[in-house]
């Protein structure tokens, strides 16, 4: 897949971006903080009101970076725009369904995976992109898609098997997407979403793996061995 527009053209939307909105980008900042300190509080209410702070950075980025300043080297940010917005409805119907389930980040293996994402998205990704000499306002702040679609799955982790898996597909799509213009375009810091990828699906696929071996030993166990 070649992409329709170049390195410089795709850094020079970021810094269109960021001089056009700010201080947007400070509110995002503070309504992701936000989501966090909710998801401390393992309550309905708090499950609201992290379901809703999603559907506000998930509309911003449909229709304020993909409609209103990727279009301008892409057409197909259009179509993600359609998609995010998406997205921004599914948070909204499961922050106005009368039985929210309650975040309730553990000590487990998925809310050890949400955390290291959430502080991916939020702490190590804007130091990678430091690190990688993007500065400044040519540089993905949060509230753009890589990094707040790495924060949305690490939320999403502490939801403890609670959050229907439908509400993942559009933010791992969008990682894998974030990918392969990653890869072409040479932005380190955008393979952070390789990784998120990896440690959504070993959160998936490591209770089923123990699940099966559990039930392989039994059965071996059960062998009368001669």
């Amino acid at each position: 897949m070649t992409l329709p527009f170049s390195r410089t053209e795709f850094f020079s939307v970021f810094t269109g971006y960021n001089e056009s909105v700010w201080p947007a980008q400070a509110v995002l900042y503070a309504l992701a903080i936000a989501a966090v300190v909710l998801n401390l509080r393992k309550s309905a209410a708090a499950a609201r009101g992290t379901y809703a702070v999603l559907a506000v950075l998930w509309l911003w980025m449909g229709v304020v970076y993909h409609a209103g300043f990727f279009a301008a080297i892409n057409p197909m940010a259009l179509v993600f725009a359609v998609f995010f917005v998406v997205q921004a409805a599914l948070f909204v119907v499961l922050a106005v369904r009368p039985r929210a389930a309650a975040f309730a980040p553990q000590r487990d293996l998925e809310g050890w995976a949400g955390g290291a994402l959430v502080a991916l998205g939020l702490l190590i990704y804007p130091l990678l992109s430091i690190a990688a000499g993007h500065q400044y306002p040519a540089q993905p702040t949060f509230g753009l898609p890589c990094p707040t679609t790495i924060f949305t799955l690490g939320i999403l982790l502490w939801g403890h098997g609670t959050v229907p898996r439908v509400v993942f597909v559009i933010p791992v799509l969008w990682a894998v997407v974030g990918t392969v213009a990653a890869i072409q375009l040479g932005v380190i810091e955008d393979l952070s979403l390789t990784l998120s990828l990896a440690v959504v699906a070993l959160v998936w696929i490591a209770p089923t793996a123990a699940f099966h071996t559990a039930t392989l030993r039994s059965r071996l166990g059960s062998v009368r061995w001669s």
